[in-house]
């Protein structure tokens, strides 16, 4: 394939990512992974100020791989919400873009460090 067309195709790519950008609903916040602590939980700082353990359920445990400073979408327990909950959704780097510029991300400074 010649590079236009590879360039081509990843600004496609780039483009589809951005349309589909998920958004929270309900109880769902987004949030910033502070520490992987094994067994699928994490230590996640959401943007609706409390800091959550949360834990990527089993049907998603080989599709999503996380790191710390990741941007995730968190649904918390309907029991103890405050201190634990799902992550249900990893956003893209070109996803975190968008919603920065929509102004989803604008809390996000003060927990800001790899971005």
């Amino acid at each position: 394939m010649s590079k236009k067309k590879e360039e081509e195709k990843k600004q496609e790519q780039i483009e589809q990512e951005i349309r589909r950008v998920r958004l929270p609903r309900g109880k769902e916040t987004i949030g910033i992974l502070d520490q992987r602590l094994g067994a699928s939980r994490t230590r996640v700082n959401c943007l609706d100020g409390k800091t959550r353990i949360c834990r990527i359920p089993g049907r998603l445990k080989r599709k999503l791989w996380v790191r710390e400073g990741d941007v995730v979408l968190v649904e918390p327990w309907e029991l103890g919400g405050d201190e634990k909950g799902d992550i249900i959704f990893k956003y893209r780097p070109s996803q975190i873009q968008w919603l920065k510029k929509k102004g989803y991300l604008k809390s996000t400074d003060e927990f800001e460090e790899e971005f």
